[in-house]
């Protein structure tokens, strides 16, 4: 190593990220570390940019996701910085296509939730819509409903001779909310939380607290991703210390 290169051991380089030293060596062979040369016993030989490399790499996941940040990393030590960059852009444009999405959602949301559940006008009998009827209207295909009926987001009537479901305009708004909601991604549990708040409040409250949460989490990720940036630039634009042959 040059003068100015502290030679490092895995254990120091783990120490400063809290992890083990076994997730050095798979690090240095994924590639996430710069190549490390081995001393006559085999032993490799780690150094000060060995551990930028690793505190980058840390910074860069929370932000851009495990697959991201290593490919990230692969390009820096493959020479080819655009690929990085390009790699960093896409992650944001990503992010900030998630945070629109959220808000239409939520807007969506707001007006679905606030329907009565019966639109039409009123009769002895409420129309009701068979299940291709609904995911025509509603443009799923038939089994997601079934899926979402499986897992009790939905609970269509069922015709006592043919077993066939009937869908009521409140089961059609809840489909609705649910292909909303499917649509951002949001996992079942909290789309039960979501229309359960509805159905035993009547208010849009819960779909308000779910997008809210959701556009937290995307303000978190962008406050990550600007910090990862800021020590990424820094890695790229150092320049590293010589390693001796």
């Amino acid at each position: 190593m040059s003068r100015a290169e502290t030679a490092l051991r895995p254990v120091d380089l783990a120490r400063a990220a809290g992890i083990s030293t076994q997730q050095i060596r798979n690090y240095a062979d994924a590639g996430i570390l710069p190549p490390t040369r081995r001393t006559p016993a085999g032993y490799r030989r780690f150094g000060t940019r060995h551990r930028d490399a690793l505190l980058t790499y840390r910074a860069l996941v929370p932000g851009y996701g495990l697959d991201t940040a290593q490919a990230i990393m692969r390009a820096v030590h493959a020479g080819d910085v655009p690929l990085a960059l390009a790699l960093v852009d896409a992650g944001h444009a990503a992010l900030h296509e998630q945070r629109l999405s959220l808000r239409a959602a939520g807007e969506a949301l707001e007006a679905v939730a606030k329907e009565p559940p019966d639109n039409a006008p009123q009769t002895s009998s409420p129309p009701r819509l068979r299940i291709g009827e609904v995911a025509a209207r509603l443009g799923v295909r038939t089994s997601a409903l079934r899926v979402w009926e499986s897992a009790g987001l939905l609970a269509p009537q069922r015709e006592p001779v043919t077993h066939y479901r009937w869908f009521s305009p409140a089961d059609v708004r809840d489909a609705r909310i649910v292909s909303i909601l499917r649509q951002g991604h949001y996992p079942l549990p909290q789309i039960q939380a979501v229309l359960d708040g509805l159905r035993e409040t009547g208010s849009p409250d819960a779909l308000r607290a779910a997008i809210a949460q959701r556009l937290a989490g995307v303000a978190a990720r962008a406050t990550a991703m600007l910090a990862a940036s800021g020590r990424l630039h820094q890695y790229v634009t150092d320049t590293p210390d010589q390693q001796e042959e």
